[in-house]
């Protein structure tokens, strides 16, 4: 099948660009559920997020509170109390590092629009929240583990699976793929081999979502999360590791915005 390639032409038009009488809610509020062993993978993608321009950002975890209260920076908020006690979420991460039976349990009793980015073994509820606005963001292990049965190219199973669970699916490998139920599918070319490191998709997510937060129309924020993601990975080189990915971000957000 033909994919259009990834690039800003076709997303820059709605970056978030905040207004000067704007506050920190108008450029929206993402929730991360913390990992209760893979801690630093929470950690990467909240920074990540926040970095990207999300106005709030929470960490809710009630098994690790104290771990993410002694490690986040602190514009990161950090909360474990009920997930439904949150103050207007707009956009949900689950995922990054693990996402417990719990978390799970939480999550699905969530009510109101919401946009969720399933990440790793979140992708698993997937067919719970069919309805809602959703982005899943698997490598090609956790692809084969979670929309089993699809055959043929990197482009072909990603769009399969997008008409399959009616999320947009961002199937992760050399050259990504990111997939729409409506058949769209944007193939992108610009990335690093020094991105294939543990961590590095934790942050593609945090970017992700802190987009979506800012009211990001969905297939774009995918686009260019994963664009920017690239385009850092390129810029950074050798020695890579994924917090550079993070302090990379505000000379590319720059050069896009003007």
């Amino acid at each position: 099948m033909t994919s259009t390639i990834n690039a800003p032409d076709l997303w820059a038009a709605r970056l978030p660009k905040p207004s000067l009488d704007g506050h920190k809610y108008h450029r929206g509020h993402a929730v991360i559920l913390g990992a209760e062993t893979y801690t630093g993978a929470t950690r990467l993608a909240a920074e990540a997020c926040s970095r990207i321009g999300a106005g709030l950002v929470t960490v809710h975890s009630q098994a690790q509170a104290q771990v993410y209260r002694a490690t986040l920076p602190a514009d990161i908020m950090v909360r474990d109390d009920a997930l439904t006690a949150l103050n207007r979420p707009s956009t949900i991460l689950a995922g990054p590092g693990g996402c417990s039976d719990a978390q799970a349990s939480a999550l699905s009793g969530l009510q109101g629009p919401l946009n969720l980015v399933l990440d790793a073994d979140a992708i698993r509820l997937w067919p719970i929240f069919k309805p809602r606005s959703c982005i899943a963001t698997p490598h090609e292990g956790e692809f084969e583990r979670y929309f089993d049965g699809h055959s043929g190219d990197a482009e072909k199973r990603a769009s399969e699976a997008a008409k399959l669970s009616g999320m947009i699916v961002v199937l992760k490998g050399p050259q990504t793929v990111i997939a729409s139920p409506d058949g769209q599918t944007v193939l992108n070319t610009v990335a690093s081999p020094y991105l294939a490191k543990a961590g590095t998709g934790d942050v593609l997510t945090g970017l992700i979502t802190g987009l979506l937060a800012q009211g990001m129309p969905t297939f774009d924020a995918a686009c260019a999360g994963v664009w920017i993601h690239g385009r850092a990975g390129e810029r950074i080189g050798p020695g890579l590791i994924p917090q550079d990915i993070i302090s990379e971000i505000r000379p590319i957000l720059a050069a896009l915005i003007g």
